[in-house]
């Protein structure tokens, strides 16, 4: 008998042991496994950004697709985990295999996409969008609940198992956004981060494939029967799926108004969503990790406590996120280090959510894993809508004070609906209750009080040359800020200022004043950006221009406008077309539309989806839209790379300050021209230049003598005010152009080096 017992006890100690040696094994490969996952999709979006248009909308479409097709995916992998007959590695493996497949055809597949989808409805290219992502996010999603079936039919907790491989293929995708951030998108652009991707899944797989068959050369490893294992869940798994779905519209609206916020902090850096995403990502991993271990160490009812304590917890920190901002602003980039903490630390919180419901309402038995893949499909199905609700509805309508006591207040609710649904003492419920709702009542007082000023901290961070806002638009495309001077920042940046003074002028505004310079009778003109307005209302009164047409993304504008007399009569001029979508997308949407001139005055090459309407490829599909001699007039924000880009893509071109002009045919400069247009020129009725006083006649003569910069004797410098392609080419010498693929300077200037 004592044989008998020794004899078992060293059996279950080596199948411990073969179980544990397997479980890190699977945690390996689940690590690497979210790695390429995260890669593919910061990539796919920026692809479909070049197809459906760089806005909320499409923010919106692309994650909602994505998250939708990880959670279909995890009802197919709950389906396959009952089928016990299924050797689970080797199918790891060719799901790696053939979501590498079509990683690797991916791009080539959405830029066909792209000219089918082109014009369609929002609901149509929401569908499109969809269908371009479901089968690597089927294949994606079906992981999970595969492992989780796996290892929970083992260890015999369920909680463990979930919080384990959420933990490591999370804290994988993490680690991808900072790749992305700091190495892939900066030196190897989009193809080579897909390229990354894919040479992934197949270690994975390989990896995946080495370990099935050590496993047989061992034996099967044995499992435990489903009586031995099954427990009396402690909470009925409808309301669990309903906390789910409430868990994951809360997580994600946070997710996205965290992106909302320390992209505005940053100026709307490139950087941002990768870097809010990865400390969001960490922080889900180490608070399903954390939770995966008190599943594993604690009864069911100190689990059910430390549920309730982490939720209030996490609302707690969703109360002074915004005020830390605004009063430690001050540190002036650290901020964005401590935003980042705060996320990281709110993610924890909400990330241990799904490991203790699955703990408390699922039996570790033969449908562990279809029942997991439910429960994450529930969660899943909520962040969408959060995603969906979030950037429509609340970024709309409610500034980012009110959408945080929003959240703080929705986190609350869900915490007392778990309070009354769980089985506790009435005592200990009501205490519990009480200090969620008195959580919720300071949320409602104390958010608007303590981050009144937060828009100005984190636009100045105690710059000495802080000014006062003194106005502000925030929807779903951004936030829009004005000075006290009428200086207009978008999302945080400098966007331009409140002027047409030719003689006083502190915005450049000479630029579009020269448009008469560069093309004979610019009837027909097209601009994309109109911020302040300033540009429109100067080209719109060009007495030979018929036509102006602006594409504006952020409708926002339009109502700062409306309030400046000095640019107010755009909103009524007879001669002005205002549409609101992304530049690139309208043109593509167009394809008939052609005009004498295309105006862009878009702010920072380096600024996020900046490259969309400086690269190679957009100055391509601009020349399909000029008419014969027409002229692209656009920003470079004196980035030689943008520069050089130009006069590689166009035939002639020169720089104009701090633009490039730039034609297919030779460029009829005509300093005569102007200056009988400026000296004609009238806004809203109002002369520009009064040419019976000296002063505005001396100011033509200055502008007319910058004809000495196209002469072969003037001076080689970059800081003359007219620089043609052929020395600007040899200025340029070894710089890279910028393309779609390489992103230009977007992800190379966060590290310092463009």
């Amino acid at each position: 008998m004592a044989s008998l017992d020794l004899t078992t006890a060293r059996n279950a100690a080596e199948s411990g042991e073969r179980y544990q040696q397997q479980t890190r094994i699977l945690c390996v490969l689940f690590f690497f496994s979210g790695f390429p996952a995260l890669i593919y999709q910061l990539t796919w979006q920026r692809s479909l950004f070049l197809i459906f248009g760089v806005n909320i909308e499409s923010v919106t479409i692309v994650v909602t697709a994505f998250m939708l097709g990880l959670g279909v995916g995890s009802l197919a992998g709950g389906w396959l985990s009952k089928r016990r007959g299924i050797p689970l590695l080797p199918l790891l493996a060719v799901i790696e295999l053939m979501t590498g497949a079509f990683g690797l055809v991916s791009l080539p597949i959405f830029d066909r996409v792209a000219d089918v989808t082109i014009g369609l409805s929002l609901p149509a290219t929401g569908l499109a969008a969809l269908a371009l992502v479901t089968v690597p996010t089927l294949l994606m999603g079906a992981t999970l609940p595969l492992l989780v079936g796996h290892l929970a039919r083992c260890s015999g907790k369920l909680g463990s198992a979930v919080g384990l491989l959420y933990y490591v293929n999370t804290l994988g995708a993490g680690a991808a956004c900072l790749a992305c951030a700091l190495l892939l998108f900066p030196f190897l652009g989009m193809s080579g981060s897909i390229y990354v991707a894919v040479a992934m899944n197949v270690t994975v797989a390989t990896g995946a494939l080495a370990a099935q068959w050590f496993a047989n050369r061992e034996g099967p490893l044995p499992l435990p029967r489903d009586a031995t294992v099954a427990q009396n869940p402690g909470l009925r798994y409808g309301p669990v799926l309903a906390l789910a779905a409430a868990g994951g519209f809360i997580s994600l609206s946070y997710e996205i108004f965290f992106f909302r916020t320390i992209s505005y902090a940053t100026g709307s850096s490139a950087s941002a969503f990768a870097l809010t995403l990865s400390a969001f990502l960490i922080g889900i991993a180490s608070g399903s990790r954390r939770a995966g271990e008190h599943c594993q160490t604690l009864g069911h009812d100190d689990v059910v406590r430390q549920l309730i304590n982490v939720l209030l917890m996490g609302n707690f920190l969703g109360i002074v996120f915004l005020p830390l901002l605004d009063h430690l602003a001050w540190i002036d980039s650290g901020i964005t280090g401590v935003a980042m903490l705060l996320a990281f630390l709110v993610a924890r919180c909400w990330g241990a959510l799904l490991p203790y419901l699955a703990e408390i309402s699922i039996v570790p038995d033969s449908r562990a894993g279809m029942r997991t893949a439910v429960l994450y499909l529930a969660n899943i199905l909520g962040s969408a809508a959060g995603s969906v609700l979030t950037g429509f509805v609340l970024m709309q309508y409610l500034g980012l004070v009110a959408i945080a006591a929003t959240l703080v207040t929705t986190g609350v609710i869900c915490v007392l609906t778990l309070i009354a649904t769980l089985s506790m003492p009435p005592r200990e419920k009501l205490q519990r209750a009480a200090l969620a709702t008195a959580i919720g009542l300071v949320a409602a007082v104390a958010i608007p009080r303590m981050s009144a000023q937060v828009l100005e901290n984190l636009q100045w961070k105690g710059a000495p040359s802080a000014r006062k806002i003194v106005d502000v638009v925030e929807n779903r495309s951004g936030i829009i800020t004005v000075t006290e001077d009428g200086i207009v920042f978008g999302n945080g940046m400098y966007d331009g200022r409140f002027n047409t003074d030719l003689k006083n002028d502190t915005n450049g505004i000479v630029r579009p004043y020269a448009l008469s310079l560069f093309r004979p009778a610019p009837r027909d003109v097209l601009m994309i950006g109109l911020s302040s307005g300033s540009w429109a209302q100067v080209i719109a009164n060009n007495p030979d221009v018929a036509s102006l047409t602006v594409v504006e993304i952020n409708p926002g504008y339009l109502a700062l406008i409306k309030k400046e007399p000095e640019v107010a009569s755009i909103l009524t001029n007879p001669k002005v077309k205002l549409i609101t979508d992304d530049g690139r997308r309208w043109l593509r949407a167009n394809p008939a539309q052609q005009f004498d001139a295309i105006v862009s005055n878009s702010t920072w090459h380096f600024r996020a989806s900046a490259t969309n309407l400086l690269s190679a490829e957009f100055l391509g599909i601009v020349r399909k839209h000029l008419k014969s001699g027409g002229i692209f007039f656009y920003n470079t924000t004196d980035s030689a790379r943008v520069q050089r880009t130009g006069c590689l893509a166009f035939a002639h071109g020169a720089r104009f300050t701090n633009h490039m002009v730039v034609s297919d045919e030779p460029i009829a400069w005509d300093f005569r021209r102007w200056r009988r247009v400026l000296e004609s020129y009238r806004i809203d009725g109002a002369p520009i230049f009064e040419m019976a006083r000296e002063r505005d006649r001396a100011e033509i003569d200055n502008l007319v003598s910058w004809e000495k910069s196209l002469r072969p004797e003037s001076a080689q410098t970059a800081d003359r005010p007219i620089e043609p392609c052929p020395e600007l080419l040899t200025r340029t010498t070894g710089k890279q152009p910028v393309t779609d693929d390489n992103m230009g300077s977007e992800w190379l200037h966060f590290i310092g080096l463009e």
